[in-house]
Parts: structure tokens; sequence; C-alpha cells
């Protein structure tokens, strides 16, 4: 199951979860593996799940180290990580290329105007203590406006990663069975 947020409704809300959010409902997700259920209950909740493209990742300190297995899991998933500072050296210091990014206050171009852009499909943001919460506040927000998948837990954010791999091994699997013509979307629907 996956309680649905009513963000989209509420412009200009931080959707960052806490004790006050009430969910609008719930919807579920049926499938012979956890991956795939998850993954149809996001979708289910009008989550669009990327298979391809940049991921932003900004997590506090005590999450990197558990955020270093997934950043590499979506590497070989193929997509590319772009980071904040301190999150892109923590990465890059383990071995992975990550693009650097800029909070509001740095000035240059900025995550909020790349998720604006459109150039990054799927946030995991972990904000922690009351100045990140604020601070982060309009990333969230601005992915809530582009409809791009975001995941304010490493909980959520290793599910969704899982989630992300079985479309994806779905939709290689069609591949080889069929011509190439529209396979992405025919394995999203059966999926």
């Amino acid at each position: 199951k996956a309680p649905v947020f009513p963000f989209i409704k509420f412009k200009g809300v931080d959707p960052v979860l806490g004790p006050e959010m009430r969910s609008t409902g719930e919807v579920m997700g049926l499938d012979t593996t956890f991956p795939l259920a998850y993954a149809k209950a996001m979708m289910g909740a009008g989550m669009t799940l990327p298979t391809h493209g940049r991921v932003f990742v900004s997590v506090n300190n005590t999450d990197k180290a558990d955020t270093l297995p997934l950043a590499q899991s979506l590497t070989q998933l193929g997509f590319e990580l772009v980071a904040t500072a301190g999150t892109a050296a923590y990465l890059q210091e383990h071995g992975l290329t990550v693009t650097l990014t800029q909070k509001k206050h740095q000035g240059g171009r900025t995550i909020e105007e790349e998720i604006l852009a459109g150039t990054i499909q799927l946030v995991i943001n972990t904000p922690m203590g009351e100045a990140a919460h604020v601070d982060d506040s309009y990333i969230r927000k601005a992915a809530v406006l582009r409809h791009v998948p975001m995941m304010t837990t490493l909980q959520g954010a290793k599910a969704l990663v899982e989630a992300i791999a079985s479309l994806q091994s779905i939709a290689s699997l069609q591949s080889t069975q069929e011509s190439g013509h529209g396979l992405q979307a025919r394995a999203l629907q059966g999926a």
C-alpha cells in the first residue's frame, strides 16, 4: 500500500513528511515481488517512475554512508548523479561520477532551476534538522511542481531504486521478445 498526499493541490507547501501530514487515501500494488508491487503502488499514487535520466541526491551527513549503495545502484542502472557540494564530495571520494549543482543561496545555476527545466528525473533529499527543512524546501516544492518523483527517506529511496531496477528488467525482457516499438510504454503498462 502507498499513501496518496495532496501536495500538488497545495501550491507552495513543503512536501516533506511530518507528523501533521494527512494522506487523502491510499493505493495498493500487487505483484509477485516487492519491487514490482511497490512500483505499481507508486504509479497508482500518481508517481511516474523514471527508467533513465538524472537523479539529484542531497542527503544529511548521517545518511551519506547508507546513500553510497543507492548511488552505486543508480549508476549501474544508467542514471547520471547530480548533487550539492557535501553529497557530491562524499560520492566522488568513493569513485562515483557526480555532476555538482548549487543550492539557491550559493548562486550560479541552481538545482531548483534544473528541476524546473525538466533536466532532473528523480530527487532523493533527506533533510535533517529545522534549518535543512527550511533551506531545502524550495527543492522539494520544485519537484512537486514538475511532478518529479521525490523521496525524503532512505528507506523510500531504496524501495524506489529496486522498483526502477525491476521496471528496467521488464523492459529488457520485452525488448528481447519484440521488435522495439513502444517497448517501455508496454512494459510499464504491463508491470
